[in-house]
């Protein structure tokens, strides 16, 4: 039996009611073993590493071992680009070849790109996009907003709010607790050479077997484990899945940005976030302070959640919106630069 899940924009396809409850269950806990799975599911665990099998040499889903860039002491900037006609598609293109973007995409009718930048260090000035963009002759205006607290995003994704597993099962799959993003003040978790390696195969797949991991690395067995869980347990390394779209069908996209007054900000934020036609969602610096991307089914499921939902926002002075029409860089690894 193929599941639809009939929320606005959160449909997914070419699954099966079994392979849906893997995928929530991996999206919780993305190194679970398939032991932990199984006794979750009620299922044996070569079934579920059977599924596992199938769905990723089919393409439709991978893990992926992602780094916080915050617990890491760098910053992530939204950018919004506003182009001259007919350049925003060959300047997006460029800057989706860049390392230092985590997704780039095209709206407003083709004239605006909007992307992620991470860098090194608190400021725009430490990244060469940044300072390149406003000496483009093609690029007419450009604003740099820097991501302060994610409200739904990084490990989150659509399948948590919308998934089949009960909240005994999530309960029971769930990760070590790592530090809380809104009020950790531990100092950044500080990379040796050795944790580098690690990140960058985690971050082409990061159910990679341990061993795998080991050989890669020189590193022992013992270690590899250690390392792994101080990272996670630190909030600097977290697991994602990344899906193939004919598995999540996004109809409708648009770029939400939302001016709330600063005393209701972490009011507004956590209600967005449970929104179910939120991607993401994170404070942000400017006058517009909080963003999100949104996935509907159409224009028409847009207006009613921006009249129904948005409208009732705590603290809500104002909104502003811009239609995605092509990503040209989706969400992926990152992987932190060399000094």
């Amino acid at each position: 039996m193929t599941t639809y899940l009939d929320t606005p924009g959160h449909t997914y396809r070419s699954l099966s009611d079994e392979d849906l409850g893997l995928v929530h269950a991996l999206q919780i806990n993305g190194r679970a073993s398939f032991r932990e799975i199984a006794d979750v599911l009620g299922v044996s665990d070569q079934t579920a590493a059977r599924r596992w099998a199938r769905l990723r040499s089919a393409g439709k889903l991978r893990v992926l071992g992602l780094t916080d860039p915050l617990r890491l002491g760098d910053s992530v900037w939204l950018v919004r680009v506003r182009c001259a006609p007919d350049a925003a598609l060959s300047v997006g293109k460029a800057m989706a070849r860049r390392t230092d973007t985590t997704w780039v995409n095209l709206g407003s009718g083709g004239t605006e790109i909007s992307c992620q930048v991470r860098t090194r260090g608190p400021g725009p000035e430490e990244s060469p996009l940044l300072q390149k963009l406003p000496r483009t002759p093609e690029v007419v205006d450009l604003s740099a907003h820097c991501s302060l607290h994610v409200f739904f995003g990084q490990d989150l994704g659509p399948i948590n709010k919308r998934g089949p597993l009960t909240a005994e099962q999530v309960a029971a799959l769930a990760p070590p607790d790592t530090p809380d993003r809104a009020t950790d003040t531990t100092p950044p978790v500080t990379l040796d050479e050795s944790d580098r390696q690690l990140l960058d195969l985690l971050a082409r797949d990061g159910r990679a077997a341990t061993g795998d991991l080991a050989a890669a690395t020189g590193l022992s067995l013992s270690t590899v484990r250690r390392r792994i869980t101080e990272l996670r347990s630190a909030g600097a390394l977290y697991f994602d899945l990344e899906y193939h779209p004919d598995i999540f069908r996004q109809h409708f996209r648009a770029a939400l940005w939302l001016e709330i007054d600063p005393s209701r900000l972490a009011e507004a934020g956590a209600a967005l976030a449970a929104h179910p036609e939120v991607a993401y969602a994170t404070a942000t610096t400017g006058t517009a302070n909080l963003y999100a991307s949104i996935d509907v089914a159409t224009a028409q499921h847009f207006y009613r959640y921006l009249t129904e939902s948005v409208a009732t926002l705590p603290g809500l002075r104002h909104t502003a919106t811009a239609p995605i029409h092509r990503t040209l860089k989706g969400p992926g690894p990152y992987l932190p630069p060399t000094a």
